[in-house]
């Protein structure tokens, strides 16, 4: 799922002599990680996601014991029962599939929720990358994280850290706020207090 949310290379062709042309990239996933409604959409996501795969698992498990049930009485009904019995069985069975491609299809639920709390993120992004493109008359903006083949990658051409910038925000300060979380929650494991495991 991490993949679907990373942007395709970004070409943005400016009319200036091949002579003249500078290329710069960004790294999106740098700059998707300092940009906190994308860290709350993905957990938006990740509770859905959960919720409905929960309701899916309980169907599923619903299905199984009638069927072992069936299995243990089809012994004492007539083939009239059994057939009936069997038919609801599939029934329930098609109707959890059915259930799993509306959430989780291609253009199921799940992509309809990733498409309306991601992409205006994305727009934002891209938005801030093409600001900067031509404030600095860049000809090219390569994504390090997306599909295009990056064989060698100076620094000194990375402007992620300038992007985050031009979103309004500051570059690595949701790191920073990740990792006092995570010493204060150290800090509150010591003596007597109790500590809540995240589950697996």
């Amino acid at each position: 799922m991490k993949h679907l949310l990373l942007f395709t290379a970004l070409l943005l062709a400016l009319s200036q002599p091949l002579s003249a042309q500078k290329s710069v990239y960004v790294d999106s996933d740098y700059i998707l990680s300092n940009v906190p409604e994308y860290k709350a959409a993905q957990k938006q996501l990740e509770d859905i996601a959960a919720e409905w795969q929960k309701e899916i698992e309980s169907k599923l498990a619903d299905i199984n014991q009638v069927y072992k049930t069936y299995q243990v009485e089809k012994i004492l009904l007539s083939e009239e029962m059994r057939i009936k019995r069997e038919e609801d069985i599939l029934k329930k069975e098609k109707a959890v599939k059915e259930l799993q491609k509306k959430r989780f299809g291609p253009d199921g639920d799940y992509f309809k929720k990733q498409e309306e709390l991601i992409r205006p993120i994305q727009d934002k992004v891209f938005n801030a990358i093409s600001s900067l493109a031509e404030e600095k008359n860049y000809s090219m903006v390569f994504d390090k994280a997306g599909s295009t083949t990056m064989m060698y990658a100076n620094k000194r051409f990375d402007i992620s850290k300038d992007v985050v910038r031009e979103l309004g925000l500051v570059p690595g300060a949701t790191d920073e706020e990740d990792t006092e979380e995570s010493d204060e929650e150290e800090d509150g494991g010591s003596g007597d207090q109790p500590v809540k495991l995240d589950k697996p």
